[in-house]
């Protein structure tokens, strides 16, 4: 199935959707993404019919559905607590939807048995709730959304409350899950990696709006401003302004720097740099990139595998090195230090 948006808008206590526009493909997995805040679950609740609109129409395969209710809508919704019934088994809960809806037992069973052997929940039929692990109680909760036979899934931050080493079983599940069924998904979430992996198409959304939509890697590489740009990772970003264009290099100068990059059009810009872009040496390198500096350490953060260096370079610049250069380089605070970037790393967001 296929959703639309058309200018929505909704205050609910805290929380605001400000004018959202949305399309949405039969099929695709979309994912919201967002700070803590922003709306995203306040727009899922929209979507599933639990509120209103102040303003604007809700479309579900072109039927406006604004003012229908939520078991008229055809939509699965799991949210973040899951909310099993703690009184039922696992398979009474995967049935249960089903059971309300009058569909006959014979093929109640047929259906949940073929959804927890999908699920790999076959196991925990006779479980209840309060005994399974949080990614056994995320898989029972898709499984309970999925028996309906819903025309839109709606996931509210399905993986924030399971450890580092269940996300990843069930991230992959979500994406075996959405292809096997061919269900429309929107996924909400702050977690980036979560959305790479994920998604066909993501939108950023702050403060009520959806600021950007489109493909993951063109958000992530192309933030159309400042806001996305942080939200994205470029840590290293700084007013700037295009002094020359030239073979489609553009000359920027940033306080006393000049940093090359790929662009175009003079004038007042932010200039963006992934610390991950950046390489660290104690020696100029020859190398094609056209851009590098020397300054000084000014700031070390482990970071685990990584180590995050403040730079003083001019201007503070954010660089990343695993931890076995830091050590090999001997880099410490008050360590000088050569920074290098290509001229195709620098994005050039236009000021508004």
């Amino acid at each position: 199935m296929s959703l639309e948006l058309k200018g929505v808008c909704k205050e609910f206590g805290d929380f605001k959707v400000r004018d959202v526009n949305l399309a949405v493909g039969e099929g695709e997995y979309f994912v919201v993404l967002g700070p803590t805040g922003a709306g995203k679950t306040l727009l899922l609740e929209l979507i599933a019919g639990f509120h209103r609109p102040d303003e604007g129409r809700i479309y579900i395969d072109g039927s406006d559905v604004t003012d229908e209710p939520p078991e008229k809508r055809r939509v699965g919704y799991v949210p973040q607590s899951y909310t099993l019934f703690p009184h039922m088994t696992v398979e009474e809960n995967i049935g249960f939807g089903l059971k309300v809806r009058g569909v006959k037992k014979e093929e109640r069973q047929k259906l949940v048995e073929r959804l927890m052997d999908s699920m790999g929940i076959s196991k925990l039929r006779g479980r209840l709730p309060m005994t399974l692990r949080g990614g056994e109680r995320q898989r029972v909760a898709i499984a309970r959304a999925l028996a309906v036979n819903p025309r839109l899934l709606l996931l509210d931050e399905p993986l924030s409350a399971l450890d580092p080493r269940t996300k990843e079983p069930i991230r992959r599940e979500l994406r075996r899950v959405h292809e096997a069924f061919g269900v429309t998904v929107i996924h909400v979430t702050h977690d980036q990696l979560e959305a790479l992996m994920l998604a066909d198409r993501i939108g950023i959304m702050n403060d009520g709006r959806l600021v950007q939509v489109g493909e993951p890697r063109e958000v992530f590489l192309n933030p159309k401003d400042e806001f996305v740009a942080r939200f994205v990772g470029f840590e290293n970003l700084f007013e700037g302004e295009v002094e020359a264009v030239e073979g489609g290099l553009a000359r920027v100068r940033v306080g006393d720097l000049v940093i090359e990059a790929v662009g175009g059009g003079l004038g007042a810009c932010l200039v963006g740099i992934r610390p991950e872009d950046v390489t660290v040496s104690l020696k100029p390198l020859s190398s094609s990139a056209r851009n590098s500096f020397r300054g000084r350490v000014v700031e070390v953060e482990d970071m685990g595998a990584l180590i995050s260096l403040s730079v003083d370079v001019g201007i503070p610049f954010r660089a990343l090195v695993t931890k076995r250069s830091f050590t090999d380089m001997g880099l410490r605070v008050g360590s000088e230090v050569y920074l290098t970037f290509k001229a195709s790393s620098v994005r050039l967001i236009r000021a508004k």
